[in-house]
């Protein structure tokens, strides 16, 4: 008996907490993959909507603070093969993606910790490293936040962050 009621204790623990993990999530979740050289590169982030708010530079996301780079957990990037991400090498693994916007300029942060909870105990001494990220103006906006992966060799793809005005991009290379 008391196996039985031991047992259903754990599994209404295990319930509420999966419950609790998925009602935490505000924004829906979306996977951007590539392959290069045969190797999968996957990038998972939530995807939240502007609904009329100042996004980048407001109060969403501050110029000059770390940013998750999406909605609720740390966007995970998931490499099979050895990357160069702008001038950063990246050994294959998962990692955590960031990102520091200012006005001007947009640095794209590669975590150690792939599995963390938003930016909130971002720690820096945890970064494998950054690299700069090319800016440009949208003629209209993307109400939806948006990262994807566009193939344009066998071992190279750009990464895109698109969101309200701005679209922020670097090279990636299969190693």
């Amino acid at each position: 008996m008391l196996k039985q009621w031991t047992m259903g204790i754990v599994c209404a623990t295990v319930l509420v907490a999966v419950g609790f993990s998925q009602e935490a999530r505000k924004s829906p979740h979306e996977t951007a993959s590539v392959t290069l050289n045969g190797k999968n590169v996957s990038i998972s982030y939530g995807r939240p909507y502007l609904h009329g708010r100042k996004a980048v530079g407001g109060s969403l996301v501050p110029y000059g603070e770390v940013w998750r780079t999406g909605a609720d957990e740390a966007t995970k990037l998931t490499t099979d093969a050895d990357l160069m991400i702008g001038n950063l090498k990246v050994p294959r693994g998962s990692y955590a993606l960031f990102t520091m916007p200012a006005k001007d300029r947009w640095t794209l942060v590669v975590n150690k910790t792939a599995n963390q909870w938003g930016a909130f105990k971002y720690d820096q001494s945890q970064d494998l490293g950054r690299t700069e990220l090319k800016l440009e103006q949208l003629s209209s906006p993307v109400e939806q936040f948006t990262i994807t992966l566009t193939k344009r060799s066998e071992n190279e793809a750009v990464l895109t962050l698109s969101w309200e005005n701005t679209k922020a991009s670097t090279t990636i290379h299969s190693m």
